[in-house]
C-alpha cells in the first residue's frame, strides 16, 4: 500500500485500491488495512459476495471511508444465482448485506459475470440494481483461468453470443440510469462505436450524472495499462486473470515494477498485437481480452478468441 500510494503521487491522480479475494471481509485485519490505505492517500474499494455483512461490518465499512462496495449477484433470482454460485442460500445473504450498506448509505454496485446460465437474466438485474439503489452495474465476461476453468467447460459463451451482449448492454447504457461498465470484454469498445452510440455516452467512461465512474478507461482491456493485480504473497500481475508474473513488491518496488517491466510494456503496445486483433481497426480502443488470449495459446499478444469480428484486411 506504501508503494502504490508512492507510485500514485508521482502521477496526476492517485489509484484505487480494491480489496478483493477470495472473500476480503475473511481477513481479520481488514479494516485496519482499510484505514491505513485510506490515511495513505488511497481511494479504496471492496468486492464481496455480500453474505458476511450484516449491521456490524456494514457500520465499519462506513467507518473506514470506503467509496464503494462492489457486491457478486450472478443472476436477478435465488435459483440461478444460488446455482452459479454453489451455495444455497447466498441469494438472500447476499440481499441483507446489501440493505445493511443502504442503511449505512455506504454506496454499492452491482457485479455479474455473464454465462449461458444467466445471459436471459441481464435485464432483470440491471432491474433489480437499480431498485436496490445501486450506483452502478459492472458486467464481467467470463475468463477461462481459475474458477473459470470450470465454468468454461459448460458456461462459455460463443463469440457470437458475445456478441448479442453487448448490443444488448449497448442498449442498456443508453437508459443512463446507472453507470455501466463492461470488465474483460474489451470488444465492447469496439460494438459501441460501431453503432454509433459512444457519442451518446453521458460522461467519459459512461458516467451518469452523480454517479461517476472510479476509473476512467482507457482503452477496452486494461492489463497492465490500467490496472494491475497483487496477490496475498505480493506476486504482481497485470490483472487478475492473466497468470503472467511481473514482479514481487517484496522484492522490488511497484513502482519500478509499473514503469520498467516488458510484459507490461507489451501489453501497453497496441501494435505489437497478433492475428486478428493486430489487424483491427479499433486495436487502439479494445485491445482484445489478453487474459483470454494467453489462456488459449499461451502468447498474450494472440488475437482474442472470444471476438466474432473479422477486420476488414482478414483475407477469406
Amino acid at each position: 500500500m506504501q508503494q502504490l500510494a508512492e507510485l500514485g503521487k508521482g502521477q496526476p491522480f492517485m489509484p484505487v485500491l480494491v480489496f478483493s479475494g477470495g472473500e476480503p471481509l475473511c481477513r481479520q485485519d481488514l479494516f485496519e488495512l482499510l484505514s491505513h490505505a485510506r490515511l495513505s492517500g488511497l481511494t479504496t474499494a471492496l468486492a464481496t459476495n455480500g453474505t458476511l455483512i450484516d449491521t456490524a461490518v456494514a457500520k465499519q465499512i462506513h467507518k473506514s471511508g470506503v467509496a464503494r462496495v462492489a457486491v457478486s449477484l450472478d443472476g436477478a433470482t435465488a435459483e440461478v444465482h444460488d446455482l452459479l454460485r454453489r451455495s444455497q442460500g447466498s441469494f438472500e445473504k447476499a440481499l441483507e448485506g446489501i440493505e445493511y450498506l443502504r442503511n449505512e448509505q455506504v454506496p454499492f454496485q452491482i457485479n455479474i459475470t455473464l454465462t449461458k446460465h444467466n445471459t436471459h437474466q441481464l435485464h432483470d438485474i440491471y432491474e433489480l440494481a437499480k431498485s436496490l439503489g445501486a450506483v452502478a452495474v459492472h458486467i464481467f465476461m467470463l475468463v477461462p483461468v481459475g474458477c473459470g476453468q470450470t465454468l468454461a467447460e459448460t458456461d462459455m459463451l460463443s463469440p457470437q453470443e458475445y456478441e448479442k451482449m453487448l448490443v444488448e448492454i449497448c442498449q442498456l447504457e443508453q437508459q443512463a440510469d446507472l453507470q455501466i461498465k463492461v470488465t474483460c470484454g474489451p470488444h465492447y469498445e469496439r460494438v459501441i462505436r460501431q453503432l454509433g452510440l459512444n457519442k451518446n455516452r453521458t460522461a467519459a467512461g459512461g458516467d451518469v450524472p452523480g454517479r461517476p465512474s472510479l476509473v476512467k478507461s482507457s482503452r477496452g482491456c486494461l492489463a497492465g495499462l490500467g490496472v494491475l493485480f497483487v496477490s496475498h504473497k505480493g506476486d504482481v500481475f497485470p490483472c487478475g486473470y492473466l497468470p503472467v508474473k511481473c514482479g514481487n513488491v517484496l522484492e522490488q518496488k511497484l513502482k519500478d515494477i509499473w514503469q520498467s517491466n516488458e510484459d507490461l510494456a507489451q501489453l501497453r503496445d497496441a501494435s505489437l498485437l497478433e492475428g486478428r486483433c493486430g489487424l483491427c481497426g479499433y486495436r487502439e480502443v479494445c485491445g482484445g481480452c489478453r487474459a483470454r488470449a494467453y489462456a488459449a495459446t499461451g502468447n498474450y499478444m494472440a488475437e482474442e478468441p472470444f471476438c466474432a469480428y473479422i477486420p476488414q484486411d482478414v483475407v477469406h
